[in-house]
């Protein structure tokens, strides 16, 4: 039997997103973003409200975009709970900005998967919320979530978040091969 809930865009599973720039003195900021997705072959897209990483952002047109892993939960919860405005998270949490060379944007050494945007352009949805839109000028990974060259998402562990139930669920086992799995049935 099926019942009715609540209208609501809870699309699943929902990548959880850290979004960093640099603040004005050169420091990392960093935020946790869930509401992104892919929106053309190297253009992602993410609905955002103001924040210090949001003007960060649109001060240096440039941020980072990594993926929250099993291991980085903690530290990746953090950042979405506590404003840039009022602490240096990155430096709480003990995370290591790296530089990126394609970007004015900051990488994080936990995050083994990272890709390097540009805004492309923005959408307003309101007085302080946005659709950003980020070319992807780089993706940047850690060699230890790779097997033959390619990203291993069982190796990453990637979190999403479950709006339904508020919690983040890890993201890895295979239950089909895509544009294949489904050919017994032409």
């Amino acid at each position: 039997m099926r019942i009715k809930l609540k209208p609501a865009a809870n699309v699943v599973p929902l990548p959880v997103l850290m979004i960093a720039t640099y603040n004005e003195d050169g420091t990392c900021n960093v935020m946790n973003a869930a509401w992104g997705t892919q929106y053309s072959e190297d253009v992602i897209s993410v609905y955002l409200s103001k924040h210090k990483t949001t003007e960060n952002m649109f001060r240096t047109k440039a941020f980072t975009v990594s993926f929250a892993t099993r291991k980085t939960v903690e530290e990746s919860d953090y950042f979405g709970i506590v404003s840039g405005h009022k602490a240096n998270k990155v430096g709480k949490v003990n995370f290591h900005p790296i530089r990126s060379e394609v970007v004015d944007a900051p990488l994080l050494e936990e995050y083994p998967l990272t890709l390097e945007c540009e805004i492309d352009h923005l959408d307003e949805d309101g007085p302080d919320a946005y659709i950003l839109f980020g070319k992807v000028k780089g993706v940047s990974v850690d060699e230890s979530v790779l097997t033959d060259g390619k990203v291993d998402i069982e190796k990453l562990e990637p979190i999403a978040f479950c709006p339904y139930d508020h919690t983040y669920r890890v993201v890895g086992e295979v239950a089909g091969k895509a544009f294949n799995c489904g050919l017994k049935f032409r």
